[in-house]
């Protein structure tokens, strides 16, 4: 009973105890009776709203008799159901005597963990280089410090140890913060749904091992990248003093770790499929090193571009100045941003050139139906008239289907399809009809054959003036050879239980139609299948990997917005004692704050063009990878672009009133 409801989906199952002892489902006391249901929390908040109405025909006017418990369901935001039957037989349904087992479930293969580990290398990298980059916050006040411990005695090894230790204690102590924001963050996680999919606070939970990981990897990369920081300065007890570059930045050195990844991955082109055995964690290496190539490339390339830049007005030579003079600090800005770009349009590549495989074309026509109905029932002509007169639908053509075999020959199955001659028009390509005539649209059944429907009382001779025709695929693209019949030609009544295939053209101007086509078949039978046509088909694993993408990418987008926010105000901050000498000689507020997000657009721009180059070379890539032929969709290109270009407007945007505050002569004011 899987359906939909405003396009989320909903799980529901009919159910019948047999005694009052029969097993329950996980989250459910007590299997309802007849004329009872069972609710998640969500859907019973879809009844009790203004939408109740529209969905409570599914349930035949059942009484909510409990809720399903959060062991019973996959997330808060999940619609699920158990509506209790007293006529579900074995021959609707399957026997259950214990529930919670599982079902063995079918393996990702190849290409979808190959799309997983790439998935969690765009998700993650940029928070790691956000992470790199926070460590360098403060390193001029830092500075300061170690040159007042010169002062008192301390040597050069005595300051790079008092360096690593304040790295390493304000390292774990953001682990600590970070583990308490965490715990009381995710209890706010079951407010929200993302594409479908909503969690528990109780599942969003790091293994041990992950644990441990983050909290020793933290740490030790705030030490190296604190020790690094240090060689570029030089710390006297009576102040600081840094290394200026007198020659340009070197290029060979920062294409290593580029190149280094893109050969642990080239022994893998052709078709990850026939590699045997590949590693996960070479493909993981080999897309983070090529991926941290933008990072490593970004500040060449600010200081490559901004080198012959000259001229313009005072805020733009003065943003220029300034990078001219320190471009590092302005691309470590830009490096998370550069770098989930890349990522996602490398991704994006390789979705779009293995989707193929996951996603057929039906070969449906949606001028002919917009949706299938399918049931079972013994009057088949009533079925058709109440679908008809019910709201949202403009049209039903249908057919009665009855399996059947030829006398003699068991194992030959052939299906019988009854309607009058529209019907059979949309399964066949028949020129004339009338009442009374019979279409053979199957190549193993002959004018003469004696055809039985399961009984020797119910059998039925193919008439000798069976006309042979074509088979026409349907509203649904599916071709439907075997027996085609009109109703005087052969009495459904006598054959029993019979399938309904109803093809239904909904109102278009009626935004819920689909949703009266659902109850309109639950209200006949709660078995009832009901399918939105479509000209396309994807696989449920492939969609729902793209599915959670996106929810991981909203929330990497948050987190580099807010970590980019952060890493701006603390750039202000360090600035502030220059921005107020600067307004205290004169210097109009305008001109410093053009020239501010001057400073931030030239290493955007410059960080997203460079970020195209990368994510276009990992898209190439990957797709080499999987054996699939390179091409490029520059609308998704063009989104990721822009995307990131909002979130920096943004962040800039946000930060304009700091620095408003931050621009005041008090600012020399020294204790």
């Amino acid at each position: 009973m899987e359906t939909q409801f405003r396009g989320a989906p909903v799980r529901g199952r009919l159910v019948r105890p047999e005694g009052p002892r029969a097993p329950a489902p996980p989250g459910v006391e007590a299997l309802p009776r007849a004329g009872e249901v069972v609710v998640s929390p969500a859907l019973r908040d879809v009844l009790e709203s203004g939408d109740g109405p529209l969905f409570a025909p599914r349930l035949g006017g059942a009484r909510v008799v409990g809720t399903i418990a959060d062991e019973g369901l996959a997330g808060p935001g999940e619609l699920a159901y158990y509506l209790g039957s007293d006529t579900l037989s074995e021959d609707q349904a399957s026997r259950a005597d214990g529930f919670g087992l599982g079902a063995p479930t079918e393996g990702f293969g190849p290409v979808l963990m190959f799309l997983i580990v790439i998935i969690f290398v765009v998700l993650l990298l940029p928070i790691a280089v956000f992470l790199g980059a926070a460590v360098r916050f403060g390193g001029e006040r830092r500075d300061r410090r170690m040159a007042a411990f010169r002062l008192v005695g301390a040597d050069r090894r005595m300051t790079r140890r008092i360096a690593a230790g304040e790295a390493a204690a304000a390292a774990l102590l953001g682990v600590a913060v970070g583990g308490v924001l965490f715990a009381l963050g995710r209890q706010l996680v079951p407010l929200f749904t993302l594409f479908n999919l909503s969690v528990f606070a109780a599942d969003v939970r790091p293994g041990l091992t992950a644990a441990l990981v983050i909290t020793l990897a933290v740490p030790t990369l705030a030490v190296a990248v604190s020790m690094i920081a240090l060689r570029g300065v030089v710390v006297e007890p009576l102040g600081v003093v840094r290394r200026a570059a007198d020659t340009r930045r070197r290029l060979w050195w920062r294409l290593i770790l580029p190149l280094l990844g893109l050969a642990l991955l080239f022994p893998l082109f052709g078709d990850i499929r026939d590699t045997a055995g590949y590693s996960q964690y070479q493909i993981a290496a080999g897309a983070t090193l090529l991926l941290i190539g933008a990072v490593t490339l970004l500040p060449w390339l600010i200081d490559l571009v901004v080198r012959r830049m000259r001229g313009g007005a005072v805020p733009w030579q003065l943003a220029v100045r300034r990078l001219q003079v320190d471009s590092a600090t302005s691309a470590r800005l830009v490096n998370g941003i550069a770098v989930a770009v890349a990522g996602t349009i490398g991704l994006q590549m390789l979705f779009a050139g293995v989707q193929t495989e996951y996603r057929r074309d039906t070969g449906a026509d949606l001028s002919r139906a917009q949706a299938w109905v399918q049931l079972s029932t013994r009057d088949g002509t009533d079925v058709l008239a109440r679908l008809a007169a019910s709201a949202g639908i403009e049209k039903v053509t249908g057919t009665v289907q009855a399996g059947a075999f030829p006398v003699g020959k068991q194992d030959q199955t052939v299906e019988v399809y009854i309607g009058d001659c529209a019907a059979l028009a949309e399964l066949a390509y028949v020129d004339d009809c009338a009442d009374g005539d019979v279409f053979v649209s199957n190549g193993d059944v002959a004018s003469g054959d004696r055809l039985s429907f399961g009984s020797n009382d119910r059998q039925w001779t193919v008439p000798a003036d069976a006309k042979r025709v074509e088979a026409r695929p349907d509203a649904v693209g599916w071709a439907r050879r075997g027996v085609l019949a009109t109703p005087t030609a052969l009495d459904a009544s006598r054959l029993g239980t019979l399938v309904i295939n109803a093809y239904i053209q909904t109102d278009r101007t009626d935004p819920d139609a689909i949703e009266h086509v659902r109850n309109a078949a639950a209200t006949i039978n709660p078995l009832a299948y009901v399918n939105t046509i479509s000209t396309t088909e994807e696989a449920r694993r492939f969609t729902n990997l793209r599915r959670g993408l996106y929810a991981g990418a909203v929330v990497t987008l948050l987190l580099v917005g807010a970590s980019l926010l952060v890493g701006v105000l603390e750039h202000l901050r360090e600035r502030r004692r220059l921005l107020a000498m600067l307004i205290a000689v004169g210097t109009r507020r305008g001109t410093l704050a053009w020239s501010v997000v001057w400073q931030t657009v030239v290493p955007v721009v410059l960080g997203l063009a460079l970020a195209v180059v990368f994510g276009l070379a990992l898209g190439a890539v990957l797709l080499r990878m999987v054996g699939v032929t390179i091409s490029i969709s520059w609308p998704v290109v063009g989104v990721s672009v822009g995307l990131a270009a909002a979130v920096m407007a943004v962040v800039t945007l946000l930060s304009l009133p700091p620095l408003w505050r931050l621009m005041r002569p008090d600012g020399l004011r020294t204790e």
